[in-house]
């Protein structure tokens, strides 16, 4: 896979991904994951695809006290602003599909918005039931898909209108798994049994256009893919192709929905 595809940022993005994207779309799906996945105290956990530890900082909270936490992530840069902000939880790097843990290691397994990403998605899932103890639980989260999500279909269209296939496929990466006939089968071809799927609305929220387009450019794959002047295109094309996601202060807002895939192990 290429790192369009993969959403693999570079260091400057990871930091733009962290103050811009973080609470936009994922912070407020961090509760809602670690629900899914019933964290308690003492619980041992394990967050795969942790980027920049948006969810693993929600569950070091209700793991307390004398819980355990480890988050691990295939991006170096991503990691780094991890491990600044949350020095106390045990960073890793290295891919989904080989997770340098022991079997049965974990009380639980999360992992938000970045089952799409991953090179092998069975062997990854594979990996993470592997590594849950019986009795522990597995909780998913991957985005609905873009059909169902207005504002990531109009930029993705603008995109596509302006630079191209291999641009706009950027947008359209992080939305492949939003079909539940192509998402659910992966659980059971990696030998998870009675997956449930749980659909949920959200939002996503942005100061202005302007921040909504620079956060989607210097937050994500696209920072590579966008020069300076086509940054600029894109940003007065946005005032006009976007405006029906504006309010009326200026602020966007517009519906994220997303799946929660949960198991329980035997």
């Amino acid at each position: 896979m290429e790192d369009t595809a993969r959403g693999q940022v570079t260091r400057s993005a990871a930091d733009v991904y962290e103050a811009f994207f973080v609470p936009a779309l994922f912070h407020d799906w961090t509760g809602r994951v670690s629900e899914a996945a019933g964290l308690k105290p003492g619980d041992r956990v394990l967050d795969v695809a942790c980027g920049t530890g948006v969810l693993a900082r929600e569950a070091w909270t209700r793991i307390q006290p004398g819980g355990s936490l480890a988050g691990v992530d295939i991006n170096d840069g991503m990691l780094a602003v991890a491990r600044r902000k949350s020095p106390e939880i045990d960073w890793q790097e290295g891919p989904a599909e080989s997770l340098p843990f022991g079997e049965a290691s974990f009380d639980a397994v999360v992992s938000q918005f970045g089952l799409m990403f991953f090179e092998d998605r069975v062997a990854a899932l594979g990996e993470m039931w592997r590594v849950l103890r019986p009795g522990g639980r597995l909780a998913v989260a991957v985005w609905d898909s873009l059909d169902n999500t207005p504002g990531y279909a109009a930029v993705t269209a603008l995109l596509q209108r302006l630079f191209g296939d291999q641009v706009a496929e950027g947008m359209r990466a992080p939305y492949n798994l939003g079909d539940p006939e192509v998402l659910l089968p992966l659980f059971g071809a990696a030998g998870i049994p009675d997956p449930k799927l749980s659909t949920m609305d959200g939002s996503a929220r942005f100061p202005s256009i302007e921040s909504w387009v620079h956060t989607d450019v210097k937050g994500w794959t696209l920072a590579d893919l966008i020069d300076d002047a086509q940054y600029e295109t894109l940003q007065q094309a946005a005032q006009s192709a976007l405006a029906p996601f504006a309010q009326a202060d200026g602020t966007v807002k517009f519906g994220a929905p997303a799946h929660i895939v949960t198991a329980a192990k035997p």
